[in-house]
């Protein structure tokens, strides 16, 4: 696989950052704040990667719109109450970051996270810098929609062929399904390699640090 990719499109929870945890988390006491039925917490792990909105759809179907605008409001302000910084990236995922950049290649982030929050989080743990684009639900289509994708690839005139994505969850790889581009997974977030595997990625592995021995 080495020489194989130019450009690699990361997501970002669960991905590249410890977070699932605290989402989970977040969106359960959203619904207790707002009087909802509290989701499992697999339940709420299985719609990381969405956009909140349709995050939140997913989970309470049956919920009016005023309640869905309610219940993101809710998670927002849980969500943003906890400061992150570098030490929230899993273990040595800055490091890769920078060798990545280092060897030629372009780098580039896939979010359900609201542009807010996606740069926030870039800020907090001084990454910004080393991603050429990132794109985020709120200002494009939600996974596994592949706009996204296309847009990244297009903004970096990559060949559909050289581009990898890398994401921890289901909605990650359908998106790189939908996009017809080749991913890798990572077991470390959202869903567990079972799930994973079922979406035909090149490999599934448990860190994201060990895309460095691969490519």
């Amino acid at each position: 696989m080495k020489n194989r990719f130019d450009l690699i499109i990361f997501d970002w929870d669960g991905t590249l950052i410890n977070s699932i945890d605290w989402i989970a988390s977040c969106l359960q006491q959203a619904a207790d704040q707002c009087g909802r039925p509290i989701p499992e917490t697999r339940a709420a792990k299985d719609v990381i990667g969405l956009s909140i909105n349709k995050a939140m759809h997913a989970l309470f179907p049956e919920a009016d719109p005023q309640t869905q605008e309610q219940l993101v409001a809710c998670y927002s302000q849980r969500y943003f109450s906890k400061s992150i910084s570098q030490e929230d990236l899993f273990p040595g995922v800055y490091e890769m970051l920078e060798k990545l950049n280092e060897a030629g290649y372009q780098l580039a982030v896939a979010t359900g996270k609201t542009r807010a929050g996606l740069q926030e989080a870039l800020q907090a743990t001084g990454t910004e810098k080393l991603f050429s684009v990132t794109r985020c639900a709120d200002e494009t289509a939600s996974k596994p929609d592949p706009r996204m994708l296309q847009e990244i690839i297009q903004h970096t005139q990559t060949a559909k062929e050289r581009t990898l994505m890398v994401g921890d969850s289901i909605h990650d790889l359908q998106m790189a399904l939908n996009a017809s581009i080749s991913a890798i997974a990572v077991s470390c977030g959202a869903h567990p390699a079972e799930f994973l595997l079922q979406y035909q990625p090149l490999l599934c592995l448990q860190q994201p640090t060990e895309l460095m021995n691969i490519i």
